[in-house]
């Protein structure tokens, strides 16, 4: 999915140790499971070469995170620099997984991580709303409250010689919700969100996004959790998350539905294995690289991230002044968010030879060769 998760690994110098972790603390032996965890991860980098300030760097990150509640992993990506991806992910791992090596790990990241889109949260009343920009894992706050009193109606004598009270309060009500919708048009506008998640009293919520603009009102999805001031914070957490994570499903199901229909087609606007995947990425051309099941598979690598190759032979053909040979699964991905490309793991719902495929922003000029 989104290439920028990953776009600091791009300037980092190698090597990198990639280590993927269960993290769950749902047992009452967690923290010994945990160290023994560690103590694995450790004599697995170690063994393969990782020198003990590199250890000490992945270590600190382990460890410096507060404890998932329940189930979930850890994906750490460092370098003697310092750590250079640090992410939760939806589901842990079956096993512990450590690697050195000459490029970052990224596909279980790709898979379990955590994809959240820019989304804001709007919980609203007819006096005000309270919003939060959610961007990874950034938090921006604020609260808007309409200038417009009173919003209900006086009941008894408080209403005597003051003219019609429901007519005042429901002028009041309308005048805080339009100011309230041009305050989350300027949020959005600033942020750019891929949902606007809005919560509070129905009608509230009703005369809100009739404010709205077409273009924020055709992201919001509403939630029920509550009204503002009594918001049942886990019931929007857990109906955000679940909506992100159906997001996700629909992405996959889209790009499969997308590269078949463009290689059935034959517009040159797909392609498929390690060689036709290879000559897109060397050109430019992956707008999105779909990462199946690729084995032990290998590459070459030449001058740069992006000059790849399934044999040292095509590299010759090229004039590349080197070919060192890596792993396809971490050699891929990674030119692919050297490109700005999307990265999709992909499921029993598509199955591309070599274990690789990719969507195309044009026709590459190469042979897949």
């Amino acid at each position: 999915m989104q290439p920028t998760r990953f776009r600091a690994l791009v300037d980092a110098e190698g090597p990198f140790a990639s280590v993927y972790v269960d993290d769950s603390h749902d047992t009452a032996d967690a923290g010994k499971q945990a160290e023994l965890r560690w103590r694995a991860i450790t004599e697995e980098l170690s063994a393969q070469g990782a020198d003990e300030q590199l250890v000490d760097t992945v270590r600190a990150a382990l460890e410096g995170a507060p404890p998932v509640v329940g189930r979930g992993g850890r994906a750490v990506v460092a370098t003697r620099d310092g750590v250079q991806l640090d992410q939760r992910l939806i589901r842990p791992l079956e096993t512990v997984t450590a690697r050195l090596s000459r490029l970052p790990y990224l596909i279980p990241a790709v898979v379990h991580g955590v994809d959240d889109p820019p989304y804001l949260t709007v919980i609203v009343d007819h006096a005000g709303a309270d919003v939060a920009v959610h961007h990874g894992s950034a938090l921006r706050t604020l609260t808007f409250e309409g200038d417009r009193y009173p919003v209900h109606k006086a009941s008894g004598a408080e209403s005597a010689g003051y003219g019609d009270p429901q007519r005042t309060a429901e002028g009041a009500r309308l005048k805080n919700v339009q100011e309230v919708a041009d305050e989350v048009t300027a949020v959005y506008e600033d942020t750019d969100p891929e949902f606007v998640f809005v919560a509070g009293e129905v009608r509230s919520r009703a005369d809100l996004l009739a404010n709205l603009p077409k273009r924020v009102a055709e992201r919001v999805i509403e939630v029920n959790a509550g009204a503002r001031g009594s918001i049942d914070d886990e019931a929007l957490a857990h109906d955000i998350d679940t909506h992100l994570r159906l997001r996700r499903v629909d992405v996959i199901d889209d790009a499969a539905q997308r590269f078949t229909a463009e290689l059935q087609r034959g517009s040159g606007l797909a392609t498929e294995g390690l060689a036709g995947v290879c000559a897109a990425l060397r050109e430019g051309a992956v707008e999105t690289l779909l990462m199946g099941e690729l084995g032990d598979a290998t590459v070459v690598v030449g001058d740069s991230a992006t000059m790849v190759a399934p044999n040292p032979d095509v590299l010759s053909e090229l004039g590349a002044g080197q070919a060192v040979t890596v792993r396809a699964d971490e050699a891929l991905p990674f030119a692919a968010v050297s490109t700005d490309a999307d990265l999709i793991g992909v499921d029993e719902r598509l199955t591309p030879r070599d274990g690789v495929a990719a969507i195309l922003r044009y026709a590459p000029r190469s042979s897949a060769s």
